[in-house]
């Protein structure tokens, strides 16, 4: 891809990233809780996020080169940066926002399919929501889960695009939230930021590893 076309990326991501904070506030205002992750009340979200999102869309971009599937995986990303901005705030992945995304993934996706005249990639999409829905049920069904059902429904969503890519970045796309998750959970807990009992946002880390999984596959 072009130097200018990646800076025309760039810019876009950036416009959505100062779209990002109005429309999540919406949000967490209707679904508040007494909660915010530690610390996001001191950072300046309003140069974070189009930075943020600015930098998301350039490796998305990158990563997926001239795929027809690009402007579907930048739709569905705009809709998890508000995703994850509210689960910070409140500790909720709102339906609405989440059957957008998952939309937005299966129309565009089978709209790219058959513009470039490989209907048999929507077995691969379709199969990936079906494998990461029913991974994240089992794992929401385990005793003493805090896996939120928000989060198998973003989860199954994602599995959309990431079974377009195919087997490697779904595994990634599976793997990856966990890792990171637990990762941040440790480290929250050394600090003594958070306690055994604390609920954590899982969605930000499922957003981030089928972002990774991208990246990486």
């Amino acid at each position: 891809m072009s130097a200018a076309a990646l800076v025309s990326i760039a810019l876009l991501g950036a416009l959505v990233g100062l779209g990002v904070p109005p429309v999540s506030r919406r949000f967490a205002t209707a679904y508040a809780r007494s909660w915010a992750f530690p610390g996001s009340q001191r950072v300046r979200w309003s140069w974070v996020d189009p930075m943020v999102a600015a930098s998301v869309f350039v490796g998305l971009a990158v990563a997926v080169g001239h795929n027809p599937a690009l402007p579907v995986f930048l739709a569905v990303t705009a809709v998890g940066l508000v995703l994850a901005r509210v689960d910070l705030a409140c500790l909720r992945l709102p339906d609405p926002l989440v059957l957008v995304a998952g939309l937005l993934a299966l129309g565009g996706l089978t709209a790219a399919a058959l513009l470039s005249g490989t209907p048999g990639r929507l077995l691969g999409t379709l199969g990936g929501a079906a494998v990461a829905g029913a991974a994240h049920v089992l794992l929401a069904l385990l005793p003493g889960s805090r896996l939120g059902f928000g989060d198998v429904k973003l989860a199954a969503v994602l599995g959309l695009p990431l079974g377009w890519l195919g087997r490697d970045a779904l595994l990634a796309g599976l793997l990856l939230p966990h890792v990171l998750h637990g990762g941040l959970v440790l480290g929250l807990l050394a600090a003594r930021k958070v306690h055994r009992n604390t609920l954590l946002p899982l969605g930000p880390a499922l957003l981030t590893g089928a972002w990774l999984a991208v990246l990486l596959t």
